[in-house]
């Protein structure tokens, strides 16, 4: 039934109980109209207001919902669906609209595929020229000084050798990001280690402790999920040095027959509701490439959660 003929069913449905009730009802209306019949009769019309809302408030239902849907989908949220039922007009609309969400998911999921990917090659590219460039350059400029340091006198060399470790801080600081930019041991040594020296880092950075629990006989993943949960990992450690204040952070990672799961956890302050910013968007992108649920839990004086489950999609490589 199309949404038309169902509003002027509704109605009628009404108006033919009024007009029943006032054919077959003992009720008269005298002229001038007294107290008693004026009573009835706006007593009637406001029964029948009634009736025609709440029967409206039915019929009209499934547009109310997927109103509130369309106010707040979320493409990085995806599987929000309505079901439809029937061929009516509202039924068709509502699967029209999910026909439409799964497109816009899709082509989400395409171009944050593209993007990410992109950004990847960007930051091994960027890695790459901080080693070979800037890391060089800066170990020629360290060999420099001390070689004059040590032909210096004692005033000279000992600025010298005070620029040496300023210039030798500073080449730790630019290794450390191309590690961050480009996690070679990913590569080479697969994702425990990874993760490990991920922590381990991080731990030392910031000064906060560090509890890892890790499962050792994941099953074998492919080269794109390991390198989701470990950015994944890094941006929910780097969120909570900056935002948490937190003492202590575990990270836990554990399989079950078809799934893997990355817990991130922090004693610090909480929000009550996790703010969305760029980081945690893109920490939703990147589960979307894979398939990949994630959930952030954070509440006041509770810390905050972060728990990525992964499906296991392949096998590519056996874990060294």
């Amino acid at each position: 039934m199309s949404l038309f003929w169902r509003i002027f069913g509704l109605n009628a449905v009404v108006l033919g109980t009024a007009t029943a009730l006032l054919l077959w009802a003992p009720v008269t209306v005298s002229v001038p109209v007294v107290l008693t019949e004026a009573i009835i009769l706006l007593s009637g019309l406001a029964v029948m207001l009634v009736a025609n809302a709440v029967l409206l408030r039915l019929g009209l239902a499934p547009l109310d919902r997927l109103t509130r849907l369309m106010k707040t989908v979320d493409l990085l949220r995806p599987g929000q669906r309505l079901p439809a039922h029937g061929t009516g007009e509202i039924a068709e609309l509502i699967r029209t609209f999910n026909a439409m969400l799964d497109r816009l998911e899709n082509e989400r999921a395409a171009s944050s595929a593209r993007v990410l990917l992109a950004q990847e090659d960007e930051r091994r590219r960027i890695a790459q020229e901080l080693h070979d460039e800037v890391g060089q350059s800066m170990t020629a400029i360290l060999l420099g000084l001390k070689r004059s340091a040590d032909k210096a006198d004692v005033p000279l060399r000992d600025e010298l050798q005070q620029a040496q470790e300023i210039t030798r801080e500073s080449l730790d600081e630019v290794r450390r990001l191309v590690r961050r930019l480009r996690p070679d041991v990913l590569e080479d040594l697969g994702l425990i280690s990874a993760l490990t020296a991920l922590t381990t880092e991080f731990a030392t950075h910031t000064g906060l402790r560090v509890l890892r629990r890790f499962t050792t006989d994941l099953p074998a993943l492919d080269q794109e999920t390991e390198l989701v949960l470990y950015r994944v990992a890094q941006e929910s450690l780097t969120n909570a040095a900056r935002h948490a204040e937190a003492d202590r952070v575990e990270v836990s990672l554990h399989h079950t027959d078809d799934t893997v799961r990355l817990t991130v956890s922090d004693d610090g302050r909480g929000t009550g509701v996790a703010c969305e910013g760029a980081g945690i968007r893109g920490m939703r992108e990147r589960a979307l490439l894979v398939d990949a649920t994630l959930d952030i839990t954070s509440r006041p004086l509770a810390g905050t959660h972060v728990r990525l489950t992964v499906p296991v999609r392949r096998k590519s490589r056996d874990h060294a």
